[in-house]
């Protein structure tokens, strides 16, 4: 029985280098804390200017550099030897095999399969392992760059949506689950208006092109148009957040968490009930907003219907059908009378009212799990964001394909596009933020360390370009909104 016997022996030639790699890791181990202590001896005893925390710093990020392509060369030698050893019995089997008549192309074609997935999976686990390392540098550049400005405290639940005037005087919206828009002070993060006329959860808020008006959709079947009235207090000194110390990469429990209650929402003035009210969806409203000009609004709905309104009779112009199941989101052109739908059926729709006699729509197809978000760039771009943690670039004038996919480690939640800069900040149910490109080109993660930073999954983003202090908000369901200032030209730069 020869095959046996050549099986029984790969087999044992297998365990003992299974063995020899266990031992060799063990050492490995065992002499991580001298190899470190020598290093660290040898750096103090340099004439060196450098702070002892930062020599320190840098001793520890060139230890995990070490430690990690050690493990990756360790774990390419485990995996070539599997590769061998499968080679060694694919032979050994070939010699049996042959007499049942199997061409020695077959054969061939078999090891060569079995060899590739083994490539595979070392060059997956080789990215795996030296994107973290990448990782490591990018995180403190970003501290520079992206840094936390301010947060808004007063919510007693999840924040939805985020949103900032188009007028003056420029504030902040937030929408949540507490059924209550919020009107925040950018500068001293005071709470300025409170909406509540709704009765169900706040999903999303816009502001009125030229007006101090604001659209809300709700969890209670409508969407409302209210108007405000705020004047902004005298911003007040505030305390650098980066110079607090702590690791990166904090985790938090839900104790950390803001408390609403503390916070001065509730003293702030109170809108109570709406201009109007849109009231044709059967299901809950999940995004609302306004068409160019203002003077019309659209909703999308969980009833998987979209609804163009007319804003000054409040009448329903058109329902736009076709998504076979529930909206998730809804965004209109800056400048042209085009509206964009997103759904969990995987598609996401462009609905066309420029032309008044004809309605067009086109379908995209090109995500494979429900699409979070869509919305529009200047020019004929469209970016959408999906679960199936994928974001990706549209033209408009070719529907095939996307121009650029950017594939990330986590489900996308609402985008939002840097008009004048071209960058997409991608709020994660991971709590990460990253910045991109429109071509694809990762630029920045927000830092989430010295205890700054989202608690829980963030669940939009939105940039304003034109404010001094912060241009770029993010809000999450650990009820809080936070301002950052991103550095814009330095990080362009840095790319």
């Amino acid at each position: 029985m020869p095959t046996e016997s050549g099986s029984c022996a790969a087999a044992r030639q297998a365990k003992q280098k299974r063995k020899s790699h266990s031992l060799s890791i063990r050492r490995t181990n065992s002499s991580e804390q001298e190899r470190t202590g020598l290093q660290r001896e040898m750096l103090e005893g340099q004439d060196t200017k450098l702070p002892s925390s930062v020599r320190n710093t840098l001793l520890e990020l060139f230890g995990q550099i070490e430690r990690e392509f050690e493990n990756l060369y360790i774990e390419n030698l485990e995996l070539r030897r599997e590769i061998d050893t499968l080679n060694e019995r694919l032979a050994v089997e070939g010699q049996t095999i042959d007499g049942a008549e199997l061409s020695k192309g077959q054969l061939k074609t078999k090891a060569s399969h079995s060899t590739s997935q083994l490539s595979q999976k070392l060059k997956t686990t080789y990215k795996a392992s030296t994107s973290k390392i990448v990782s490591s540098f990018k995180t403190t550049t970003s501290r520079a760059i992206c840094q936390l400005v301010k947060e808004y405290v007063g919510h007693r639940d999840g924040i939805w949506d985020v949103s900032v005037t188009k007028t003056q005087p420029v504030v902040l919206g937030t929408a949540s689950a507490d059924h209550t828009a919020l009107l925040w002070s950018i500068e001293t993060g005071k709470c300025l208006v409170k909406y509540v006329g709704h009765v169900g959860s706040v999903n999303s808020i816009k502001f009125h092109p030229t007006e101090q008006v604001a659209l809300t959709a709700s969890g209670d079947q409508t969407a409302h148009i209210w108007r405000y009235m705020v004047q902004l207090p005298m911003p007040q000194p505030t305390a650098d957040c980066n110079q607090m110390s702590g690791e990166d990469e904090v985790e938090f429990s839900d104790k950390d968490e803001p408390d609403g209650d503390g916070d001065g929402s509730s003293d702030c003035p109170t809108v109570r009930a709406p201009l109007t009210s849109l009231k044709s969806h059967q299901g809950v409203v999940i995004a609302a907003d306004w068409l160019v000009g203002g003077k019309q609004a659209v909703t999308a709905s969980w009833d998987r219907t979209a609804n163009l309104y007319d804003v000054e009779t409040s009448e329903l112009v058109h329902s736009l059908t076709g998504h076979d199941q529930e909206l998730t989101h809804c965004c209109t052109h800056p400048t042209q009378r085009l509206v964009v739908t997103s759904s969990r059926d995987t598609t996401f729709r462009l609905w066309d009212f420029r032309d008044p006699s004809i309605h067009s729509v086109n379908v995209f197809q090109g995500h494979t799990d429900t699409v979070t978000s869509a919305v529009f760039t200047v020019g004929d771009n469209v970016v959408s964001g999906s679960d199936d943690r994928t974001v990706k670039v549209w033209d408009l004038k070719n529907m095939r394909s996307p121009i650029a996919t950017i594939r990330t480690d986590s489900a996308v939640n609402r985008i939002n596009v840097c008009v004048g800069q071209r960058i997409i900040a991608l709020p994660h149910d991971n709590r990460q933020v990253r910045l991109f490109d429109m071509s694809g080109v990762r630029l920045a993660r927000l830092p989430r360390s010295n205890r700054q930073g989202h608690r829980r999954m963030v669940c939009c983003s939105a940039w304003s370009e034109d404010h001094p202090i912060c241009n770029l908000f993010t809000c999450g369901f650990d009820r809080q909104a936070i301002g950052w200032n991103i550095n814009i030209p330095a990080l362009l730069q840095e790319k």
